[in-house]
């Protein structure tokens, strides 16, 4: 078996950053301030549908990892997302921030605003982690090492650009602050652990560029279904 070097396969990793969907033009925007109302409440819908499917995929990872050790770990992220009781975890949260944005329950769970590019691109996601070697769907998660600073980013543009948001329903950013850090740092051990050939190596890249794939298709989709029409957010 050929073991590859370990720092240039963690510098393929976080290459892939300058893939992540922060750079999309809608995301840039969004932090920049210049989305309207109609637009916020139509990626915070669409976003949902993603949200929701989180403890799919991670189940699926659960399903077909054979280590007792990194189940452990890894069920957490089903609790932080389902919570372990009502009115917990991060599911809430997010619903609770499309009623801070003027969406009701209802309407995010009912999908009614859930465009078809968003939907194909995360029933992929949860595909492939049914599907794939349960290694490269750890892997995959690994757009985590770049989300903290996007949170944070994110979270300093509702704040300042989007006041007429309740500012109780960011929560859900704040929480992501201290998990997604810790959720990759598990993750990235995994990874590190069982990716020891360039052939294993180059498959984890794989999957994490294939993730970027799906959360830039999203954010494709949600352009295209939510337009700027004057190019000024709404007050």
């Amino acid at each position: 078996m050929v073991v590859s070097d370990t720092e240039s396969f963690i510098g393929d990793l976080r290459a892939q950053s300058q893939r992540y969907h922060s750079l999309h033009p809608f995301h840039v925007m969004m932090n920049e301030g210049g989305l309207s109302r109609r637009q916020i409440q139509g990626w915070v819908a669409n976003r949902f549908y993603y949200q929701e499917n989180i403890p799919r995929k991670d189940a699926a990872i659960l399903a077909n990892c054979p280590d007792r050790g990194v189940r452990r770990r890894w069920i957490r992220r089903i609790h932080d997302h389902d919570g372990t009781a009502d009115g917990e975890g991060g599911i809430e949260a997010w619903l609770r921030l499309g009623e801070a944005a003027g969406l009701t329950r209802e309407e995010m769970w009912d999908e009614r605003h859930v465009v078809p590019g968003v939907r194909f691109a995360v029933d992929a996601y949860v595909n492939f982690a049914r599907t794939r070697p349960w290694v490269e769907a750890v892997a995959s998660s690994l757009t985590e090492l770049f989300a903290p600073d996007l949170m944070a980013e994110r979270l300093d543009a509702f704040e300042r650009f989007y006041t007429w948001i309740d500012p109780a329903g960011l929560a859900y950013f704040r929480a992501r602050l201290t998990q997604a850090p810790r959720d990759s740092e598990h993750a990235l051990e995994v990874v590190m652990e069982h990716c020891r050939t360039p052939d294993e190596q180059s498959r984890a890249v794989a999957a994490l560029s294939f993730k970027n794939d799906v959360l830039w298709s999203m954010m494709d989709a949600i352009d295209r279904a939510y337009p700027s029409s004057t190019g000024q957010r709404d007050a």
